[in-house]
């Protein structure tokens, strides 16, 4: 039977968030992966336009929803009918998913209550406000939910949930096959890892767009549920 995976679409999503996971999944055998956004509008990507979308609220269910991260994840969350529809999608998918800042938007969902989730290092601690459990793994799966950490841990996720539905080796062909062999030039891809002028530049760059999206994110999160707590 086909493998029906949606990817929900955003303004302000990352591209690279989605665009990984589609090259390896789609590669899938037996597998219909759908790009889709509220309404099929066209949607900008760091400075990509993705257009001829399916209309996320007419797709009825999915064997994975693959939701990818990005700045505009904040308002998505706010985005009552997208959240409706990631929220209904969850409950149909054999496997929910998520990438970088995605996490937080199935958080938002409701899916990951109680659950160890991943998220780009920057947002993770927010996890808790939605009752999940912050991991700081590249791929973190808890039950039948996968969540992946920042950006191009999407790859490596997406791999995952192929090994999943149809077997390591089939995930292993697909990853020669794209000749995904990682050997970055630099070991600077995390913070604990990356030397301390450079993490010191990015926190700087960062700091004020961050505060106010994890503002933003703290009083969603305590509308949504009002026994959420704050970070610690």
């Amino acid at each position: 039977m086909t493998t029906t995976v949606v990817i929900p679409l955003y303004p302000g999503v990352t591209q690279l968030d989605f665009t990984g996971p589609h090259q390896f999944l789609a590669r899938m055998p037996d597998a219909k992966v759908l790009v889709a956004s509220r309404g099929g509008a066209d949607i900008e990507a760091d400075g990509l336009c993705f257009s001829r979308l399916a209309d996320l609220e007419a797709i009825e269910r999915c064997d994975v929803l693959c939701v990818p991260g990005g700045w505009g994840c904040v308002e998505a969350i706010e985005d009552e009918r997208f959240l409706e529809s990631v929220r209904r999608l969850a409950a149909s998918a054999r496997y929910p998913a998520s990438v970088c800042t995605g996490s937080l938007i199935l958080g938002a969902a409701g899916v990951l209550r109680g659950r160890r989730a991943a998220c780009d290092w920057a947002w993770r601690p927010l996890l808790e406000l939605f009752g999940a459990i912050p991991d700081a793994g590249r791929i973190v799966r808890d039950g039948d939910v996968f969540t992946g950490g920042g950006v191009t841990a999407g790859i490596d996720l997406s791999l995952a949930i192929v090994a999943a539905l149809r077997g390591e080796e089939v995930a292993q062909a697909i990853q020669l096959g794209l000749e995904y062999a990682p050997a970055p030039p630099f070991d600077a891809g995390r913070p604990e890892l990356a030397p301390p002028p450079v993490r010191a530049a990015v926190d700087a760059a960062m700091t004020g767009r961050l505060s106010a999206q994890h503002d933003r994110i703290a009083r969603i999160a305590a509308a949504l549920s009002p026994v959420a707590q704050a970070p610690s």
